[in-house]
């Protein structure tokens, strides 16, 4: 597989943009990094590769100096590196950060059933076509939860972690999953699933303007999601 130093980069970028408006409170909801892809495991459990523990370092020293970070990740191996990382390297280069801990929203706890999600994944045209059948109602009712209560969850998490009190810029670090990015970007209306492919480091910002609850995409895109959660 092709490696690129590219990941994280426009994630960095995002980051940077939302602060400097003024935004003193956020939560990123971020792909892991590059991971390796070993056909007889379980693909949870499939860590990091070099490449990528090195991409969570270029992250987490591109993030402004002033932020506090806080880290929570789906409770595989490589969120949770990802996240305790990014969090390091932040630290090294003179910024504050606490401990990572798991949180179960951030994984893939809308699959109600593993092996049949695994089954209509590799029977699917790549994990956006899935994603589409999934919002569609033609995957079994068994097999994944509503997608709209999916997201509903989802973003419940995050907002709870944005509305807790804090002193000075702080950023919740939120390390999830691609199908997780995917899925809520699609599901609030922010990209469609034939748009930009979810990469490595790929997130997504919640944050409050003007008293209204906002999300934002790496790739521009902006949209109010007030009345979602």
């Amino acid at each position: 597989m092709t490696q690129s130093n590219h990941y994280g980069q426009a994630t960095a970028a995002l980051v940077n943009e939302v602060y400097a408006s003024g935004v003193q409170r956020a939560v990123l909801l971020l792909r892991h990094s590059a991971r390796t892809f070993e056909p007889g495991i379980h693909d949870l459990l499939n860590p990091l590769t070099d490449h990528g523990r090195d991409l969570c370092r270029q992250l987490g020293l591109a993030l402004p100096k002033e932020l506090r970070l806080r880290g929570y990740a789906s409770p595989p191996e490589r969120c949770m590196e990802t996240a305790q990382l990014v969090i390091k390297a932040h630290q090294a280069g003179g910024g504050d950060g606490g401990r990572t801990r798991p949180v179960e929203a951030l994984g893939v706890f809308y699959a109600l059933d593993q092996q049949k999600m695994w089954k209509g994944l590799s029977q699917a045209d790549g994990l956006a076509d899935y994603v589409s059948q999934w919002f569609a109602g033609n995957v079994p009712i068994d097999a994944m939860m509503p997608a709209e209560l999916a997201v509903q969850m989802v973003l419940r998490a995050l907002k709870g972690k944005l509305s807790e009190a804090s002193e000075g810029p702080q950023l919740d670090l939120c390390v999830t999953h691609d199908m997780t990015v995917y899925t809520v970007r699609h599901g609030v209306g922010l990209e469609s699933l034939d748009g930009p492919k979810v990469e490595y480091l790929d997130g997504l910002m919640l944050f409050e303007r003007d008293g209204r609850l906002w999300l934002r995409s790496q790739h521009g895109g902006e949209i109010e999601i007030t009345s979602r959660v």
